[in-house]
């Protein structure tokens, strides 16, 4: 686990909520999060990145298998992503400096890096970028020991680089969607154990849920434990469905569906500066514990 927060990270630069005043302070019993990214590999010597955030540099300084052994050799093999979020997709611009960059990314991504940031022909004018695409549903191998599936995760997220009418006409399954939004089930070839990772996701349908039904590790997407949780901070005026992600609390939150599922490890990940759980003396982050579920942590090693 390189970074388990969300976007802007815990605290965030800008932010003076209860969670980031106690980690700036140390008022209360939590731990700063760098933002969302994972590293994987099959023989903890090939390693492949899913996301690559803004903190990325200071991840790799806290990971010695993610470090150069001799020379600028690195272990790094390649990208794979999630989304085309900034939070996502910033730290593509650190790896620059490398010989050149697999990028695993869906047709959805790809034109959002490509359109109105310009983002990818930026990076692609320093280094190479080998584009691999991502589509739902085909299996992929990574390396020896590895694959990965993608697997659609429909979001009403407006799209950030588009015309007006397309931004606003976001839909929950819209074709035109398809991609935009992406998990991933990692493969071990050998032992054919399943983890999933779901850093965004603001609806777990019935095809979401028999991918996470199906792994015996899930890491999912715990941004806010309620769906109006920066509202009531008064630090946004959108909801946590509006900004693409799902509550963890309530009848319907994505704590209830865990509980229900058969995987050893519940893991939640992509975690936002407000979110109470991330203060351990909380009644939130106890609720959390007790239903069998972990609140990710930078550095954390999980062997599925």
């Amino acid at each position: 686990m390189l970074g388990a927060g969300a976007g802007g990270g815990f605290p965030q630069w800008n932010c003076g909520c209860p969670g980031c005043r106690a980690v700036r302070d140390g008022s209360r019993p939590t731990r700063p999060r760098t933002q969302s990214s994972i590293a994987v590999s099959a023989d903890r010597t090939t390693w492949f990145l899913v996301n690559a955030s803004p903190d990325l540099r200071s991840q790799i300084e806290a990971t010695p298998a993610l470090q150069p052994r001799s020379g600028r050799e690195s272990p790094i093999a390649a990208v794979l992503l999630t989304d085309a979020e900034l939070d996502h997709t910033m730290g593509l611009l650190l790896l620059r400096e490398g010989p050149g960059i697999e990028l695993h990314a869906s047709d959805a991504s790809v034109e959002t890096l490509t359109g109105g940031t310009g983002f990818l022909p930026t990076l692609e004018r320093y280094t190479a970028v080998d584009r691999r695409r991502v589509v739902p549903g085909e299996t992929v191998a990574l390396g020896e020991g590895l694959s990965y599936r993608a697997f659609d995760v429909p979001t009403v997220k407006k799209k950030r680089f588009a015309d007006d009418a397309a931004r606003s006409s976001s839909t929950v399954g819209a074709a035109s969607d398809v991609g935009r939004v992406v998990g991933y089930r990692l493969t071990d070839t050998a032992s054919g154990r399943v983890a999933v990772y779901l850093p965004g996701v603001q609806e777990i349908t019935p095809a979401v849920h028999d991918e996470l039904a199906a792994a015996d590790v899930v890491l999912v997407d715990g941004t806010t434990w309620t769906d109006d949780e920066m509202i009531r901070l008064d630090l946004a005026s959108k909801t946590a469905r509006d900004m693409g992600h799902m509550a963890v609390d309530g009848p319907d939150g994505s704590l209830a569906v865990l509980a229900g599922l058969p995987a050893e490890r519940k893991i939640y990940v992509h975690i936002n500066n407000t979110n109470p759980m991330l203060l351990e003396d909380s009644p939130e982050y106890a609720t959390v514990v007790a239903r069998g579920a972990e609140i990710a942590t930078d550095g954390l090693e999980v062997e599925v």
